[in-house]
């Protein structure tokens, strides 16, 4: 659940910041997201996209930090002592109509695929008047539990940044 201000949301639309609890069958809330108020703008590198994941809640296990690329999407996995764990690298061009979209998870040396996460195509009527995403995450079993909870944050962010409706 985004616990975002209603004229926040209306003001910075897929850029604004929110807090997104994440709770099990029983209501218990157990990561929390946290996003900042950021620009998706090259001309600010300094100033990209960054997401902290937390699990409990106000126990930070990892980050999510945008990096700055002129012609790909790519973000760093980061663990709780901000030290760089992966990488994700998305598609280079941004007309990706009537296909899958896919962000490869990869080792920091980008020789190693350990996951993915995969937008799915919906279908012609979905993808154009809805704003109804389905997302597909893949990784390996033996990958860290904490760097398992990063990844889905990634793929909120992800969400966010690239497939939010702008209104």
């Amino acid at each position: 659940m985004e616990d975002t201000h209603p004229a926040i949301r209306n003001c910075f639309g897929k850029y604004r910041p929110f807090t997104m609890r994440i709770t099990d069958n029983m209501g218990r809330e157990v990561a929390t997201l946290e996003r900042p108020l950021r620009c998706d703008c090259f001309c600010f590198p300094c100033y990209l996209q960054k997401l902290e994941i937390q699990a409990p809640p106000g126990v930070p296990i990892g980050y999510v930090i945008q990096k700055f690329h002129t012609i790909q999407q790519k973000f760093i996995i980061q663990n709780e002592k901000k030290e760089d764990v992966l990488t994700i690298i998305g598609f280079c061009i941004r007309c990706t109509c009537c296909t899958d979209i896919n962000f490869e998870v990869k080792s920091l040396d980008e020789k190693y695929i350990v996951g993915k996460i995969t937008k799915n195509w919906s279908g012609v009527i979905p993808e154009f008047l809805t704003d109804v995403d389905n997302f597909m995450i893949q990784f390996y079993v033996d990958l860290d539990v904490k760097m398992k909870a990063v990844i889905l944050g990634a793929c909120f962010l992800i969400d966010f940044m690239y497939f939010e409706k702008v209104s």
